[in-house]
């Protein structure tokens, strides 16, 4: 294990600038929050999401994936309105600000919300200016990333691709594919990639996290794939490690939730190094902190203290995460700078 500055004295992850680039909508939400939206509209929450504590989860086998996709449909429930939407993004913008990021890629897919807030183009645009609004009283900068929903019609995710791509000028910077990677196949949604590529969307499907790294090797191949979500699966293939690292495919990786859903046992398992010592660029994230009881920094706490990155290390995987962004070219560069303030400081 690498040895850095003393706890005591070791730089605070917080106060360094990065760049958050795996965060779902609703998985965004406070707890708190939670709370008070489901006795507002009479929700009954289960006491995995009304106990205080993260909920014990294991998504390795279909039954897991189900008890966990029905609790974030439960509290996808209580979002009915246009302010439960704003309130829900201005937080989320608050707490990434408190743990150092200044750039903020927020995954939703409105589809999910449509039914609530008068149809498909309503909430996109609900969403939208609660984004905008959101990105203007914080100063972080934030964007969306329209999500496709795996385990749905190749169908619906073309015309998905369709209304990111038509709202690109209004902060949609990428196109994603998330759910249970093990359904389906990536190819099934190569029309639905080529439509948001064409329109000038970064590609960003999940793959590599409940799948091996055929699943990372399918999204590179399939769907031209300029990020991927989650993807640590691929440090099962040194081929494909190399591949990643030459091409400087980003991995969005979220340890928390790697441990939370079972993918490894323990936060040491994950195999943060093997990317790392690979060149494989990654940006940390949070994926859905409602559920894993854990935000931004304290992905990066967890790579110093479980996997013993020096804080130069850590400023090396935040300059990562600003690469890996859709960014204006000048936020990056005052996020680079900030960056090398922090390990300078």
């Amino acid at each position: 294990m690498r040895q850095d500055l003393p706890m005591e004295s070791a730089r605070s992850v917080r106060l360094l600038p990065k760049a958050h680039l795996h965060l779902h909508f609703t998985g965004s939400m406070r707890p708190g929050t939670l709370l008070e939206l489901a006795e507002k509209y009479g929700v009954h929450l289960p006491d995995a999401l009304s106990g205080g504590e993260p909920p014990r989860l294991r998504a390795t086998d279909e039954r897991g994936w189900f008890r966990f996709q029905r609790l974030y449909d439960i509290a996808r429930s209580c979002l009915r309105s246009a302010e439960d939407i704003q309130r829900l993004v201005l937080e989320a913008a608050e707490e990434d600000v408190r743990d150092g990021s200044g750039w903020l890629e927020i995954q939703v897919d409105p589809t999910s919300y449509a039914p609530r807030l008068g149809g498909l183009i309503p909430a996109m645009e609900i969403i939208l200016d609660a984004v905008e609004t959101a990105s203007r009283e914080t100063g972080l900068g934030m964007r969306v990333l329209v999500a496709a929903n795996r385990t749905k019609h190749p169908l619906d995710a073309r015309t998905l691709a369709r209304l990111a791509v038509r709202y690109a000028d209004r902060g949609v910077v990428g196109f994603g594919l998330s759910n249970d990677e093990r359904r389906g196949f990536a190819r099934d949604f190569d029309r639905a990639f080529a439509i948001a590529r064409d329109g000038g969307l970064l590609a960003a499907p999940h793959g590599g996290e409940l799948s091996g790294p055929g699943s990372v090797r399918d999204c590179l191949d399939d769907l031209d794939a300029g990020r991927i979500g989650h993807g640590v699966r691929a440090a099962e293939d040194p081929r494909l490690l190399r591949k990643l690292a030459e091409r400087g495919v980003t991995c969005e990786v979220c340890p928390s939730s790697n441990v939370a859903l079972g993918v490894y046992e323990k936060p040491e398992d994950v195999p943060l190094r093997t990317l790392f010592d690979a060149g494989v660029p990654m940006a940390l994230g949070a994926d859905d902190p409602l559920l894993f009881g854990s935000r931004l920094a304290d992905q990066y706490e967890l790579a110093r203290a479980r996997h013993g990155f020096a804080d130069a290390e850590l400023a090396e995987l935040a300059r990562q995460s600003v690469r890996g962004s859709a960014a204006p070219e000048d936020v990056k560069g005052k996020l680079l700078a900030g960056i090398d303030d922090w390990l300078a400081g």
